[in-house]
């Protein structure tokens, strides 16, 4: 199952190896969409604004995991292509425990500050016991989440982007049953929901972490790999850190809109949680495209393929515009239709402002596109900081502007709206003018 992206055809290897995680990640979005769908349905508007606004708060917290896996598998792409075997397995065994212990301490300060964070996301007194009920439980998946993304990033950074996705797959399917089994028959409410999605992350996580031990033992560390030295913990931390960063920052600003949204009342809450659930998926695709190109890229700097980087640089823009085309249109054209799947043609204004918010970010899914891959190249390059700049000019740019434009009385809540695709263009320039500066001395190096 593993992808030898060093060799062969340059956009037929990142293609192949994007599929996989593009299937997976939208696999992985039905986690909570799955959740969303069965209770604005079944458990009405205001069960719904407590999933979705949920939904913003976990993202956020699954965004710091995800973002040190993401940012150790650079790390681990480059010792692939280097072929330093026993550096790779000292990496693996210092990444894991790192991020484990960061994962426990997430774990436990979320549940002791579960109020606070209410408290601190504004939200409404009649959605307060509904949301706070079903974060208790999703709470408890934390832990299956950080296997499931440390696995995953290991096995995509080695080529293998199809086992991930096999046991997301299932997982998927899980959580539908369960979904359907606790909510609707057993009718334990958004804590039956919370439940479903907690299984299935457990599931993915414990299957993905026994796969690895059993199928790729090459990549286990052995006792000699089994110690922490300061070099070793530098090396990991600050590409996991930097990367962590840009992941959380831009969440971070996400759930600052969030909190927002939330003050313009429950019909505005419930049309943005089902709209930024369709928007997820929507440039998900974009988004794995870009881990795709990283990793890619990130085994070629490490095997010094200078020829195949610049190729794989052109294919991968063209591939980028045509995906966001495609994306954009179907989102633009179907945007209404969309959201009556989530809440109903009966829920007319819920469905026209999620309507309004999908059709101003569709027109511009190649600025999200172009962030992503820009994203995946820094941090091939081991420069993940730069990425963390480009998130803090494109959330910052966002959530200033959201703020400034919704308070102008005939703008509203529209401004938030547009506040988004401004944050990705300006992002956009700002990456690819820092990139013509420095690319020959970063071909140079390779």
């Amino acid at each position: 199952m593993q992808v030898d992206l060093t060799r062969g055809s340059v956009t037929k290897g990142i293609l192949i190896f994007a599929f996989p995680m593009i299937c997976g990640n939208l696999l992985q979005q039905t986690y909570n969409v799955v959740d969303t769908l069965i209770v604005g349905r079944f458990l009405g508007a205001g069960a719904l604004a407590a999933v979705g606004s949920s939904y913003t708060l976990m993202t956020f917290l699954t965004s710091i995991l995800l973002g040190m896996c993401m940012g150790s598998g650079a790390i681990f792409s480059i010792r692939y292509g280097e072929r330093r075997t026993d550096h790779l397995k000292g990496n693996i065994f210092t990444s894991f425990v790192m991020i484990a212990v960061f994962s426990l301490a997430i774990n436990a300060a979320v549940y002791a500050l579960t109020d606070t964070i209410l408290e601190l996301l504004a939200v409404p007194a009649e959605v307060y016991d509904l949301m706070k009920a079903y974060l208790l439980v999703i709470f408890a998946g934390i832990m299956g989440t950080f296997l499931y993304n440390f696995f995953a990033s290991l096995l995509r950074a080695v080529g293998n982007s199809m086992t991930p996705l096999i046991f997301l797959g299932i997982a998927a399917v899980m959580n539908i049953v369960l979904d359907l089994l606790f909510v609707l028959a057993f009718g334990w409410g958004v804590e039956g929901a919370a439940l479903a999605t907690v299984i299935s992350q457990w599931f993915s996580g414990v299957g993905c972490m026994i796969y690895t031990l059993k199928k790729c033992p090459q990549l286990m560390p052995e006792r000699r790999h089994m110690r922490i030295s300061c070099a070793g913990l530098g090396e990991v931390a600050g590409a996991s850190f930097l990367t962590c960063m840009q992941q959380s920052v831009m969440n971070f600003g996400i759930l600052m809109v969030q909190g927002l949204v939330n003050s313009f009342g429950a019909v505005v809450m419930a049309a943005f949680a089902a709209a930024t659930k369709i928007d997820a998926f929507a440039y998900m695709p974009l988004q794995d495209f870009g881990n795709a190109f990283s990793t890619f890229m990130a085994q070629n700097y490490g095997a010094k393929e200078r020829q195949r980087i610049s190729r794989g640089m052109r294919a991968a823009v063209l591939c980028m515009l045509i995906f966001s085309a495609v994306i954009s249109t179907v989102l633009f054209i179907f945007a209404g239709q969309f959201m009556e799947f989530f809440v109903g043609a009966g829920e007319a204004e819920i469905v026209d402002t999620g309507v309004s918010y999908l059709r101003v970010v569709s027109l511009f899914y190649f600025g999200i596109g172009g962030l992503f891959m820009l994203y995946g190249l820094y941090r091939a390059f081991n420069r993940a900081g730069m990425s963390l700049i480009l998130t803090v000019i494109s959330l910052g740019t966002r959530v200033a502007l959201a703020y400034c434009l919704s308070a102008v009385p005939f703008i509203g809540v529209t401004g938030i709206w547009w506040a988004v695709p401004i944050g990705w263009i300006l992002a956009d320039l700002t990456g690819v003018i820092y990139y013509m500066r420095i690319k020959k001395s970063l071909l140079d190096f390779v």
